[in-house]
């Protein structure tokens, strides 16, 4: 640690964890008060503060991974070892030094990916898992789908928003070949996407695009595509699976699949809502992670959503 204060007060936290035969360094960030939710964001190499959940902050202690890769956390030397694999093992390091005998894991996305990984790896250390906007598969007919979503999402668009017209381009770039600003660059022009209905709220939404960061390192991770289907049934940890019903990229097709593979998980689909239903329904989505808990017996019954 960088400084003495305990690994869960509120703020900034460095440690340094194992990577093969380096040392990388790790940060996170912590905000709230109650249980210990660990938050692991999207990408791979998107920034974590698109992630921040107010609505949880208050019922729940939220450490926010910042992963590595990204920001300013650590560089892995090889970017081809950036996978979910080395993700899942770089955050039980994280849950090690936090000290406390289980959490509570959200993943969003390609951090869910990692938080489905990370309950295969160390199901004794999880009370709950929250599966956010996710798949349990990103091969070749996942991507496809993404890309035929995507090519819909501009053809109702294009008229009255001709910039939409490069987004499947701009989607399937090779996002290795690029740096940190052309990453950027290109998550923020197809960020409207990622939303239900962003023109109508684009006063709203459009500081929230602008400081979205992408960080280019994680995209050069190689090996298989990820899919976990088989061996989904062996999670038994209690989970909620939330998606967006307008989610293009990891939408309901999706969660079903982990709805009908995990034994101990529920289902929650919010209506008129993309891939951030935190930022998009903010109280309807800490409201249904919050019941979940309850109902797992993970949260009192007194803490206010």
């Amino acid at each position: 640690m960088k400084h003495s204060s305990s690994p869960l007060s509120p703020g900034t936290h460095t440690i340094t964890v194992p990577h093969d035969t380096v040392h990388v360094e790790q940060r996170y960030h912590v905000a709230g008060s109650g249980p210990v939710c660990i938050a692991h964001s999207g990408g791979p190499g998107i920034d974590w503060e698109y992630l921040r959940m107010p609505a949880l902050e208050r019922s729940l202690t939220m450490v926010y991974i910042e992963p590595v890769g990204t920001g300013a956390s650590g560089r892995l030397p090889d970017p081809q070892d950036y996978s979910v694999t080395t993700y899942a093992r770089l955050l039980h390091h994280v849950v090690e030094h936090l000290a406390v005998p289980e959490v509570i894991l959200l993943g969003h996305s390609h951090g869910g990916f990692v938080a489905q990984q990370y309950a295969l790896d160390h199901p004794e250390r999880l009370a709950a898992l929250v599966l956010y906007d996710t798949s349990p598969v990103a091969d070749e007919q996942f991507w496809s789908a993404a890309v035929a979503a995507m090519q819909r999402f501009v053809d109702r668009h294009v008229d009255d928003h001709p910039e939409v017209a490069g987004y499947v381009a701009a989607l399937t770039a090779r996002l290795d070949l690029l740096d940190d600003d052309g990453t950027t660059a290109i998550l923020r022009k197809i960020m409207p996407a990622y939303l239900f209905d962003y023109w109508g709220r684009e006063e709203e939404f459009a500081p929230a695009r602008q400081s979205l960061r992408m960080y280019a390192a994680p995209t050069g991770g190689q090996g298989t595509p990820f899919d976990v289907r088989d061996t989904l049934p062996g999670i038994t940890t209690p989970a909620l699976v939330l998606a967006g019903r307008q989610d293009f990229i990891c939408g309901p097709r999706w969660a079903r699949l982990l709805h009908e593979a995990l034994p101990a998980a529920e289902l929650s689909i919010l209506d008129d809502t993309g891939h951030l239903a935190h930022i998009e329904r903010p109280a309807q989505f800490g409201a249904a992670v919050l019941a979940f808990l309850r109902g797992q017996g993970v949260l009192g019954s007194r803490q206010t959503p």
